[in-house]
């Protein structure tokens, strides 16, 4: 009989909160106070200012450069070029050497070549084999050979440092043994 009670407790206490939630809560008042808000309030809108009339200008003067033509950066820095007189800038009128076309890093020295008064170092790149010699240029950084012996090939390349100066760095290519 407990059980029964304690059942009868809970489904009364569920009806009593079912229609507690039935009421208007107060809500009819604030809906009457929100239409006469909104029926006294009028919107106001500033009207627009008259935009400012646009004028375009031309530039007809003869022989000028336009500051607007994509020309007149290249022109600048072509004179900027022409005005460094570095005594290490490359000369850039020359024919350019094969091995000019391959990154340092790969050229491989594989061997040496003597002839009367002269050696030759023989480096391989992309399976192709060249012969050089000291004044040959070799790399992508305007290197030339300043010495070949019968270990290496000494080059003095010339770059440009971070401000348009240029200076000369020196690389190596070491002879690679053959493994058998």
């Amino acid at each position: 009989m407990m059980i029964s009670r304690v059942g009868w407790c809970a489904t009364i206490a569920v009806l009593l909160s079912c229609l507690a939630g039935c009421g208007d809560g107060g809500t009819q008042e604030v809906k009457q106070w929100m239409a006469e808000v909104k029926s006294q309030t009028r919107p106001t809108i500033p009207k627009l200012s008259e935009p400012k009339k646009f004028t375009p200008f031309t530039y007809s003067e003869k022989g000028v450069v336009d500051p607007f033509n994509p020309t007149k950066l290249t022109v600048a820095l072509a004179k900027l070029q022409s005005n460094t007189h570095s005594a290490l800038k490359p000369n850039m009128e020359r024919r350019r050497e094969p091995l000019e076309n391959y990154p340092l890093d790969t050229l491989v020295m594989v061997g040496t070549v003597k002839k009367p008064g002269i050696t030759y170092a023989i480096l391989q790149v992309d399976k192709a084999v060249f012969e050089v010699k000291v004044g040959n240029y070799v790399g992508q950084n305007f290197g030339m050979i300043v010495a070949v012996t019968d270990t290496e090939v000494n080059i003095i390349e010339r770059v440009q440092d971070a401000s348009d100066e240029w200076v000369e760095r020196k690389a190596t290519l070491e002879l690679q043994e053959t493994k058998k």
